[in-house]
C-alpha cells in the first residue's frame, strides 16, 4: 500500500471539537507533528475533514 505523510501546519485551536478528535485520531496534537499513515478511505476522509489544517505529501 501507499503511503501518505501528513503534517500539522495550523492550529488546533477554535476548531470544531470533531475537527480536534480527527486530528488527534490521526496522532497530531501539536503544530509540527508529522506521521505516516497507510493510503485507505479511512485515513482519506479524516484528511479530508482537516484539510485546511495539514499539509499531505506522497512517500515512495
Amino acid at each position: 500500500m501507499a503511503k501518505i505523510k501528513i503534517t500539522l501546519t495550523k492550529s488546533l485551536i477554535g476548531c470544531l471539537k470533531k475537527q480536534i478528535a480527527t486530528a488527534n485520531s490521526l496522532g497530531l496534537r501539536k503544530i509540527g507533528d508529522t506521521t505516516v499513515q497507510e493510503k485507505i478511505p479511512a485515513t482519506e476522509g479524516k484528511i479530508t475533514v482537516i484539510k485546511h489544517l495539514v499539509t499531505v505529501e506522497e512517500e515512495a
